[in-house]
């Protein structure tokens, strides 16, 4: 079995048995393919995002965990926050730049959700028009400019 098929594996019954708050895997999502993964994502109580629900989809290559997995908002209902893009792009460091192999899904899944339970105003980011017309379908293609740990 090749090393990310291994790591996935490992992963995915990580998740399977211990998932963050709030979040669970669309068991239906890996029945044919281990590289995309559906994550269900319920708003954490408490915050702006409370009783809302996401999806989250994760596409992995071959490289990973050498290479970040690609992970957007997908679905219906797309957070609007400041770092969310209206098409699902997150802007966030550990996606692309920070990205290290000791990270996993359950660590960005983390991070995501402290993203958004830290937010204070519910807003797209100040370029999201632009943004949704001009980027590429993979946000990994995008050159992130992070300039801001606000929300």
């Amino acid at each position: 079995m090749a090393s990310m098929q291994k790591r996935l594996q490992k992963e995915l019954l990580a998740l399977q048995s211990d998932p963050p708050p709030g979040m669970t895997l669309n068991e239906r999502s890996v029945q044919d393919t281990i590289t995309e993964w559906f994550i269900d994502m319920e708003g954490a109580p408490g915050t702006l995002y409370e009783g809302e629900k996401f999806q989250l989809l994760f596409k992995f290559s071959s490289r990973y965990p050498f290479d970040s997995p690609q992970v957007m908002f997908t679905g219906e209902n797309i957070p609007i926050h400041p770092h969310v893009y209206s098409n699902g792009h997150i802007c966030l460091s550990i996606l692309t730049e920070d990205w290290s192999p000791a990270l996993s899904v359950q660590s960005v899944c983390l991070s995501i959700i402290s993203m958004l339970s830290s937010c204070k105003e519910k807003r797209r980011p100040p370029d999201n028009s632009f943004y949704v017309k001009t980027c590429n379908k993979n946000p990994k293609k995008t050159k992130w400019w992070y300039h801001d740990d606000t929300c």
